[in-house]
């Protein structure tokens, strides 16, 4: 009797043991099959639809091989959309971090009304882009936008600048309203990681002579420079796959000087009817995205070595 209560007992110890081993992958199942259907299958048949031909109107859906990859590489309106979307990537990047930085260094600090001011600076990053396009297209508006009447205090200025269809203002629109919509999130990110930095470091510092610069210098930035390269990278991919900020604020215009590679695949795939070309500009932008999370990868992993 006791040797089969021994049995019993083991066996139902295995069989709770396999139960739980098999419950994280159960518990995973949703996750995958949510990702295989909705994100793994439309790459693969995009990756697809980039070697067919398929225009509305135009035939048959067939095969071309790399034809549509040698058209693209020709392309010259291609990389202009490019550089666009490089450039646009690189100045929301640096500017939205930066000001993420700078506000958590100052939310880190004490002072009255610190806890309201932290729930306010988080307001642009939880508005929609609908809202938000509509409030700034207002303020520059040429006939009765708040910014003109500031701009016209500019000595040289007589005029009401068209704001959206000046090709030397239209990115920098473009790049200040992403910038000023996206900073918030990295802000409290970054808050987050400079409370996680030891107290008792700054005082070993301020003992030994240290000022607020070399504190910051080789403390401060040492100790969030792991939060500060994760929210690198995710501003480059938000900042990369942004459509509907800019879509609704210049369409791309004007003359294409704010269409970045996603505005471009919209625009060739749903107003030309071109999806086979459509899906091969939106490999390309699949090939650079990744090659950036790669690259930002590299340099996580020299950082945690040194």
């Amino acid at each position: 009797m006791a040797v089969r209560a021994v049995a019993r007992t083991n066996s139902t110890a295995t069989t709770t043991t396999r139960r739980r081993n098999w419950l994280p992958y159960m518990l995973a199942l949703p996750i995958i099959l949510y990702e295989g259907i909705f994100v793994f299958l439309p790459i693969v048949q995009e990756i697809a639809s980039s070697f067919t031909s398929n225009i509305i109107g135009g035939g048959p859906v067939k095969w071309v091989g790399l034809a549509n990859y040698q058209r693209m590489f020709s392309d010259a309106s291609f990389w202009r959309s490019m550089r666009v979307t490089l450039t646009y990537l690189a100045f929301v990047v640096i500017i939205s971090v930066l000001a993420g930085l700078f506000s958590a260094l100052l939310l880190n600090q004490r002072f009255r009304g610190r806890s309201l001011v932290r729930g306010v600076i988080t307001l642009p990053w939880a508005f929609p882009d609908v809202p938000t396009v509509l409030v700034f297209l207002w303020l520059i508006n040429p006939s009765f936008g708040v910014m003109n009447v500031i701009v016209r205090l500019i000595p040289g200025i007589t005029e009401n600048p068209k704001w959206l269809q000046d090709a030397n203002l239209a990115m920098p629109i473009v790049i200040a309203i992403s910038a000023w919509k996206a900073f918030p999130f990295y802000s409290l990110a970054i808050l987050a990681a400079l409370q996680a930095v030891s107290a008792e470091l700054y005082e070993a510092g301020k003992v030994d002579g240290a000022n607020t610069f070399q504190l910051f210098r080789y403390i401060t930035l040492p100790g969030i420079s792991p939060t500060l390269l994760l929210m690198s990278l995710l501003a480059s991919i938000f900042a990369f796959r942004q459509y509907s900020l800019i879509y609704l604020t210049t369409g791309g215009g004007p003359g294409a000087l704010t269409e970045t590679l996603v505005i471009k695949m919209y625009n060739t795939a749903f107003k030309f009817f071109d999806f086979s070309y459509g899906a091969t500009i939106g490999v390309a932008g699949f090939v650079v995205a990744l090659a950036i999370t790669i690259a930002y990868l590299v340099l996580q992993i020299r950082q945690s070595r040194d």
